[in-house]
């Protein structure tokens, strides 16, 4: 298994998936969005679709994933309290904050991760690594100058949900490199303990229930169906590809595939949307932060391919 972990095939794999994943999702949610506003309804009842799944893919012996641990569930219940208050945090910072400030702050989550992870204990990162992930931030800092309209709520929130983000992801690392768990577990554990800071938040904030009898309402309509049912499938791969991918690699790693896919997400939101208007600034912001998360993923490669040999080495020597 420690092999398999630190294979750079697997590395590459992992981060693939959750970034293709992810770019699709952000077009999911839109097409549902723009039929059902209710986002918090919608989040609640992807996470009950996760661990439901995953449940009775355990009873009937579709996965190998130990079942419900009250010592494990008391350790990853920050990882969900935080990726909650990210989720939340994104969603209110979204009225105040335009798509494409949104995206560049959100981009920043990198560099923050890499802050958290020196100051953790991690360990200093290489300097290609470091270079490349001040040269993503760069990129965003250059592309938001082309279009920066200000509001002090509307930031401030969008870089609270920077800092959970940071938060639920370290933590996810740590959570799979000490305790041993995998992807499923974890993305079980997080579905399973969000619900009901879930509930509560769809009730305080009156979404609930009237927002339930709209979706039942409108699921009438096999359209609505269709596209509701892929985000629910979309979400669940999407949250397993996540845990995966920081797992395999890193929260760094992840975060910075998060960038590339904002860069993907943008590109084709220009094309498919129009109606945003192209500055110099923007442009030359997003080739130097796509040039710094090429680089990276370069950078994180080429390290993973190094460690392999050394320890297929080490194994051979504890061997004789």
């Amino acid at each position: 298994m420690e092999i398999m972990d630190t294979s750079p095939y697997l590395s590459l794999f992992a981060a693939l998936s959750y970034g293709i994943t992810s770019m699709a999702m952000v077009f999911i949610n839109k097409a549902v969005i723009m039929q059902y506003a209710h986002s918090m309804t919608l989040l609640t009842v992807q996470q009950l679709a996760t661990a439901l799944l995953i449940h009775f893919g355990r009873v009937m012996g579709y996965t190998r994933d130990r079942g419900l641990n009250a010592e494990t569930a008391k350790k990853l219940f920050p990882v969900s309290l935080f990726y909650n208050a990210n989720v939340g945090f994104a969603l209110a910072s979204l009225k105040g904050v335009n798509i494409p400030m949104y995206i560049a702050i959100k981009r920043l989550t990198p560099l923050a991760v890499l802050v958290a992870g020196f100051f953790t204990g991690k360990g200093k990162p290489t300097t290609q690594v470091t270079l490349s992930v001040i040269l993503t931030a760069a990129g965003v800092l250059i592309a938001a100058l082309g279009d920066f309209s200000f509001d002090l709520f509307g930031y401030s929130l969008a870089f609270i949900s920077v800092f959970f983000q940071t938060m639920y992801l370290v933590l996810v690392e740590k959570s799979g490199a000490e305790d041993g768990l995998s992807s499923i577990e974890i993305m079980f554990y997080n579905s399973f303990l969000s619900l009901p800071f879930l509930l509560f938040l769809i009730i305080a904030t009156g979404e609930f229930p009237n927002s339930l009898s709209i979706l039942f309402a409108k699921s009438s309509s096999i359209s609505f169906l269709a596209i509701l049912i892929l985000s629910l499938v979309m979400g669940i791969v999407l949250n397993y590809t996540m845990f995966l991918c920081t797992i395999v690699n890193s929260a760094l790693t992840t975060t910075i595939v998060g960038v590339l896919k904002g860069v993907g997400s943008t590109t084709l939101g220009f094309v498919m949307l129009g109606g945003v208007e192209v500055h110099a600034l923007n442009v030359t912001g997003l080739v130097i932060n796509t040039a710094g998360g090429v680089w990276y993923s370069f950078a994180k490669y080429q390290q993973k391919k190094s460690k392999l040999p050394k320890i297929m080495s080490d194994i051979e020597s504890h061997r004789k």
